[in-house]
């Protein structure tokens, strides 16, 4: 018998539940059983669960059929709950570090009460770390255990289950099980602290609370916040059915009425049209649950306006309710209303015209295209316009982009300079906006118009949200500006479940997850070998020769652009039969020819488009360049220069050590660089083997339909997936040409590479 059940429920967690299931796996106390729960969550919750019961034998797996919400989720698990004492942890939310250790040894000092309440953090998507503020009440002086009368403070903390530990035997006789509904919390944790024998407090900070952005259930509107009506008659019908309780009737009526007031004031939770119901139903129990005492069970008064909001809302005075709420927040609304003037009196002509165009109506063909901060025709923008124009020949299509760059588009799109009039026009007229980073964050879009967001690679380095503590790092300290944008965002596309998570918590929002591919890495099953020669001639590459892409990617630690190798040294060591093409990251673009004048390097920096440089090599090499996962689609030879690993980790954080998990083979140094082409290893049976299990956890949708599925379902509004995505073995993406014979297919890793 394990000393303790954590019992996990999930739904609708994929992005964080790893994180909680960590958190408690890797507690240094370690006599536990992990039961996670999966509600019936449509996304890869259930999966993610059933990945860690299969690893951990302390894990068991619950899959709930139908989705029925926490209370009955819960219920599941404490029926399969053997441990001593029951833990609660919801999904989203961590158990800190010897947090369990901490637990028992309190439970042992203090003679294993029915019930311990411990402290808790709110852990913000800022990054802030804020412990709660009532942590005094929690403080250990006195006697080790007590009954609640001895500390009814403890009453005014927040009524939750998963900030304390429950004795299984004592939940058990007590009969405590979950309700349905929100608020599902109150009719457990309410009797199960005021008929406890037995409570200790732990002065420590034991769970991480997780204050998403979106997505957290007490923060979605709806009327199913009118579910804590019941909740509460279910704790009075508790009471009454216990007359020894009966004295806490005074002090549970004014949480109660503390609990209405706090959900009435908050407007994420009630719609308008629900909350007339919602302050007709808090009066009605209010007065039918009343009992003399006003809570003086509870140690700290309330104050005068408190008890003016409580005596109006038992009343049912809703307007008076209402005009006193009004009067505190009007200095506030003042202070905006003084600030929009203020913006509107420095509008330019242009923003004027933009606001004129926005009065106008929509334009359903058209559709304005950008990459690049306003760079050329490129990345999966670029492969997505020329399918919409393919598909949808109706459709008019505009590239936002420098004069500079103009002469990269096709010429049925028209080129747009950033902060022109036309530019204006088409931002407030064009129903369909596509780009790969930001549009301008003037930006105000309209009902009706739809903002697909497609990225510009999958992410190894830190990115959105997860960068604020990294200030060195970030282009920017403006995280409210960087989620205002994804605000407007309809549609994300994805080119993997890695991705998916990533974004999903680096800049949450309301947005549709698309995880079709990359249109981008779709003419890797296009080309041909006639193509790839034909590039190779106008790159200037030898026939005959290896082309090497050597493209790192820029580093956070240096302002400068960084040399990592001797190219005169490693062209001598290789030797004729190699070729480098040489292209530096865009944030070094204008910094300088290539490094050395030698007739086998060429720089190809100022290339348009990579995806050529990639199709016109046989072999890439690279640092910690998102590049890694698009030229595995091509499933050619990937070779990892990591010779400053822990600079780079340090400065700019990623999101797994790539080190133990390469495309192929990895090189610290320049000699081992040079070694493992001298030697073939770079496209060695091991080196297969690695990038077969890279390709299968990276692009798993990246068949050559990418851009077809995002056009059907964007911009000609089919619903389902069409293509259906190609199962790996039935791609055929384009071979190298100095590839006399397809390589055989590797032989699958025994273990995977991958903590996925």
């Amino acid at each position: 018998m394990p000393r303790f059940s954590v019992i996990v429920p999930a739904y609708k967690v994929q992005a964080y539940l790893r994180e909680s299931l960590d958190s408690v796996l890797t507690q240094s106390y370690p006599d536990l059983e992990l039961i996670a729960v999966d509600d019936a969550s449509p996304d890869a919750c259930g999966s993610i669960i059933d990945e860690y019961a299969a690893r951990d034998p302390r894990v068991t797996a619950v899959h709930l059929a139908h989705h029925l919400g926490l209370g009955p989720a819960r219920n599941a698990g404490l029926a399969r709950a053997t441990g001593d004492y029951l833990v609660f942890l919801d999904g989203d939310d961590t158990l800190t570090p010897g947090a369990l250790q901490a637990v028992t040894d309190r439970l042992k000092a203090t003679g294993s009460p029915d019930v311990l309440v411990y402290d808790y953090a709110r852990a913000f998507w800022t990054g802030e770390v804020v412990r709660n503020q009532l942590s005094g009440r929690l403080s250990e002086e006195g006697p080790a255990s007590f009954r609640l009368a001895d500390r009814p403070a403890l009453l005014g903390l927040l009524m939750v289950v998963w900030n304390k530990a429950y004795r299984r035997e004592y939940a058990e006789r007590e009969g405590l099980s979950f309700p349905p509904g929100l608020y599902e919390d109150t009719p457990w944790t309410y009797p199960a602290l005021l008929a406890a024998e037995s409570v200790a407090v732990l002065d420590r900070v034991c769970v991480h609370y997780r204050q998403r952005r979106t997505g957290s259930i007490l923060t979605t509107p709806g009327r199913r916040h009118l579910d804590v009506f019941d909740q509460y008659d279910r704790v009075f019908a508790y009471l009454a059915g216990r007359p020894e309780l009966e004295r806490w009737r005074p002090a549970v009526h004014r949480r109660m009425a503390e609990h209405f007031c706090a959900l009435y004031a908050d407007p994420r939770r009630l719609p308008r049209a629900g909350r007339a119901e919602f302050f007709r139903r808090a009066s009605a129990l209010l007065r039918r649950y009343r009992a003399p005492g006003g809570g003086s069970a509870l140690p700290s008064p309330l104050s005068l306006t408190d008890r003016l909001r409580h005596t109006l809302m038992r009343l049912g005075t809703r307007r008076t309710y209402r005009l006193l709420s009004l009067l505190r927040a009007a200095g506030t609304a003042a202070g905006r209303g003084a600030t929009a003037v203020g913006r509107g009196l420095r509008e330019t002509s242009l923003r004027l015209h933009y606001r004129i165009q926005r009065l106008l109506p929509l334009r359903p063909e058209l559709a304005v295209f950008s990459a690049y901060w306003h760079g050329g025709y490129a990345c999966n923008p670029a492969a997505i316009e020329a399918k919409l124009r393919e598909l949808a020949p109706r459709m008019r299509t505009a590239w936002i982009c420098e004069p500079a760059h103009a002469s990269t588009l096709p010429k049925q799109t028209t080129a747009l300079r950033p902060g022109s009039a036309a530019y204006w026009t088409a931002l407030a007229r064009a129903t369909y906006l596509t780009t790969n980073v930001n549009f301008d964050r003037a930006l105000v879009k309209r009902r009706g118009q739809v903002l697909l967001q497609t990225q510009h690679g999958t992410p190894l380095k830190r990115v959105g949200l997860d960068l604020q503590d990294r200030p060195a790092a970030t282009p920017t300290t403006d995280f409210a500006g960087l989620l205002r944008g994804a605000d407007q965002w309809d549609y994300l596309l994805s080119a993997n479940r890695h991705s998916t998570l990533v974004w999903e918590k680096a800049l949450p929002s309301a947005y549709t997850t698309l995880e079709y591919g990359y249109p981008r890495n779709d003419v890797f099953h296009r080309a041909g070998r006639t193509d790839v020669r034909e590039l190779r001639e106008r790159l200037g590459v030898p026939t005959g020769s290896t082309a090497i892409l050597y493209a790192p990617t820029h580093r956070d630690y240096r302002r400068s652009r960084p040399d990592h190798l001797d190219f005169e040294r490693v062209l001598r060591d290789l030797g004729p039969r190699f070729t480098i093409l040489v292209r530096t990251h865009l944030t070094y673009a204008g910094t300088g020819a290539a490094p050395i004048d030698h007739p086998r390097l060429i720089d190809v920096s100022a290339h348009p488009s990579v995806e050529d440089l990639c199709l016109a090599s046989d072999a890439l090499v690279t640092d910690y360049s998102s590049l890694m996962f698009d030229y595995a689609v091509l499933d050619r030879p990937i070779v990892i220069h990591a010779d400053d690993w822990e600079a780079y980790e340090a400065a700019r954080g990623t999101y797994f050590d790539l080190r133990s998990c390469p495309p192929g083979a990895i090189a610290r140094t320049e000699d081992e660089l040079v070694d493992i082409f001298a030697t073939g290893h770079w496209r060695g049976s091991r080196s297969a083997q690695l990038r077969a299990a890279f390709r299968g956890r990276f692009c798993p949708y990246d068949d050559g339909h990418a851009a077809e599925r995002v056009v059907r379902r964007v911009f000609l509004g089919q619903s389902a997936p069409f293509p259906a995505i190609l199962p790996p073995e039935n791609r055929h993406p384009c071979p190298s040409p100095t590839e006399a014979t397809p390589p055989p297919a590797p032989t699958p890793l025994t273990t995977s590479p991958f903590p996925f």
